[in-house]
């Protein structure tokens, strides 16, 4: 003898991930077992179609659940593709830290260079109202040389300094874009999970 309906409904109350599976299942056993209690050939011939339809729907159903399974796998090596990538923009930040913790040594370098300048130009001025004197001569050629190699030295900070801003200005469009190309890949993954909770919705109706 066949087992009762509520037997059976417990038995096959499988349904996992909300698709109607039990209760399709359960219509497939019913069918099965209306189909061996036929009466009629015709009565019979209708419940073997109704058994295959609800086949059809279960094999559909199974195709998507491998569909949605597949999709999961590469979600996740994107997501992984994406941790490594962070890593990679966090070194690329603590390098720009770096570079810019020199650029602000360099600064106070070519300020210090600047403010001895002045000094050295106001005590120029001040010996050039002194009498003409051979120590004099020589201490103001002394100065001359060091200005030059001063002047040189603060052309060379500035050049430096100058390509600093360029790079950093560079450093700092690249991360700019990064973060754009992160936030959309977010907001993509964002909407292809509303388009699949979508997807679920209507299957369930």
């Amino acid at each position: 003898s066949f087992p009762s309906d509520e037997v059976i409904r417990k038995r096959l109350l499988i349904d996992g991930d909300g698709a109607g599976d039990d209760r399709r299942i359960n219509l497939l056993v019913k069918s099965f077992i209306k189909w061996c209690n036929s009466g009629s050939q015709e009565e019979g011939y209708l419940q073997y179609q109704r058994m295959l339809s609800t086949l059809s729907q279960c094999e559909f159903s199974m195709g998507k659940t491998l569909l949605v399974y597949d999709m999961n796998l590469r979600e996740m090596e994107n997501y992984e593709k994406i941790y490594k990538d962070i890593g990679k923009h966090e070194k690329i930040i603590a390098a720009a830290h770096e570079k810019i913790s020199e650029c602000k040594k360099q600064i106070l370098q070519a300020k210090r260079i600047r403010k001895n300048r002045q000094e050295y130009d106001a005590l120029a001025k001040v010996i050039q109202h002194h009498p003409d004197r051979h120590e004099t001569l020589k201490q103001l050629e002394a100065l001359g040389k060091e200005l030059q190699n001063l002047s040189h030295i603060k052309e060379n900070v500035e050049d430096k300094l100058e390509l600093r801003r360029k790079q950093f200005h560079v450093l700092l469009s690249t991360i700019h874009e990064l973060q754009q190309t992160l936030e959309n890949d977010e907001k993509l993954s964002e909407a292809e999970e509303s388009q699949e909770t979508q997807m679920e919705a209507e299957a369930k109706q």
